[in-house]
């Protein structure tokens, strides 16, 4: 089944639209992507994929995700995505796998398909502390699913981790994890704009401008002018 699927990813290739997904997932020497390989698939195209080899063996998964190029394993976390929800048994054995295949979740898409529907999916009723440990990690892909896991329990109304955790990476230096903060900051602000009001009251005058500019964009105007002043 891994053969015939990595075929019919290849028979969807799109070299134009591969050029641009090289500038556009910045992988260019000394940017974040740097080294990653782009088939020029669509997402639409890689759903419908995705729907097919849903079956895929979880080991096969793990294969796939290893691969070079960014389709495979974007392919690879939609099925495990599909798999975790639909098959109850198999979701210890998914979040094992997550895991322990972090360093191939290594741009922001990939996380941002997955992290919510895995890892905050599998510790909805668990300890959050993996998710700390992540946060702390060096690989910022590692903290980044650390934030973007948090959005399975905002969508239960549950902030506290996301708080937190936003605070654990007020200091960090990369964009892409200001932007993701912010996110999911805006995302609390939209179900409990007290929850978010208070957050920006302790941390706003020292968060990187680009996570407050992103947590603020939902607040009433007059809220927004007082947190940039």
């Amino acid at each position: 089944m891994l053969t015939k699927l990595r075929r019919r990813l290849r028979t969807l290739a799109n070299p134009e639209r591969a050029a641009h997904s090289l500038r556009f997932f910045k992988t260019a020497p000394g940017q974040y992507g740097h080294g990653d390989r782009f088939l020029g698939l669509t997402v639409p195209a890689m759903r419908l994929v995705v729907r097919e080899f849903c079956g895929l063996p979880l080991h096969d998964a793990g294969a796939l995700l290893a691969s070079p190029w960014h389709e495979d394993r974007l392919v690879a976390l939609m099925i495990l995505v599909e798999r975790y929800r639909r098959t109850p048994a198999a979701r210890a054995a998914i979040f094992r796998l997550y895991l322990g295949h972090t360093d191939r979740i290594n741009n922001w898409d990939l996380v941002d398909v997955s992290a919510a529907n895995v890892a905050g999916a599998h510790l909805e009723e668990r300890s959050r502390k993996p998710l700390y440990r992540l946060a702390k990690s060096k690989s910022l892909w590692e903290r980044r699913i650390a934030i973007v896991a948090t959005l399975h329990f905002i969508r239960r109304n549950q902030f506290e981790d996301t708080l937190a955790i936003s605070k654990v990476l007020l200091g960090d230096k990369h964009d892409l994890i200001h932007k993701a903060c912010g996110w999911m900051l805006r995302e609390v602000g939209k179900r409990d704009e007290n929850a978010l009001r208070g957050f920006l009251e302790e941390h706003a005058a020292t968060m990187p401008r680009t996570m407050l500019r992103y947590a603020i964009e939902r607040l009433p105007d007059r809220l927004r002018y007082l947190t940039l002043k």
